[in-house]
This record gives structure tokens, C-alpha cells and sequence, in this order.
């Protein structure tokens, strides 16, 4: 399945948003996630289906300031 990740094409096998997290070495219960445009939290992400196309972010919390 062809998906967009913070911008970037992936070619991934990930059914669910957190296959795809561990697929791309994602780490962390501070992570926030959002799928084409829409916040999806920690406890729903083993449970979300992806589909070809879509556009995920992931943000991490940074340092500094």
C-alpha cells in the first residue's frame, strides 16, 4: 500500500496505524498521530485501518524553544 508519511511516499504493508508506526521504527506513547487531517489517539491507533492514499503525520514533542 502506497501511503504518504510526513510528507514522504512509503511503500508499506502496515494495515493499521500502529503496524505502520512500528514498521517505520515509531516509538512512544508521546507520539501524536493524525490521518488525512484527523487526530487519531494512542488507544485507537492498534484498531485504525488504513487505506492506499492516505496522508499520515506524526509529530514528536522537540526540545527547545
Amino acid at each position: 500500500m502506497k501511503l504518504i508519511v510526513n510528507g514522504e511516499v512509503h511503500e508499506v504493508a502496515a494495515a493499521t496505524l500502529a503496524e505502520l508506526l512500528a514498521a517505520l521504527d515509531y516509538d512512544g506513547d508521546w507520539l501524536a498521530t493524525a490521518v488525512n487531517s484527523d487526530v487519531v489517539h494512542k488507544a485507537r491507533r492498534a484498531e485504525f485501518q488504513l487505506s492506499d492514499g492516505d496522508r499520515i503525520e506524526i509529530l514528536s514533542p522537540m526540545q527547545g524553544g
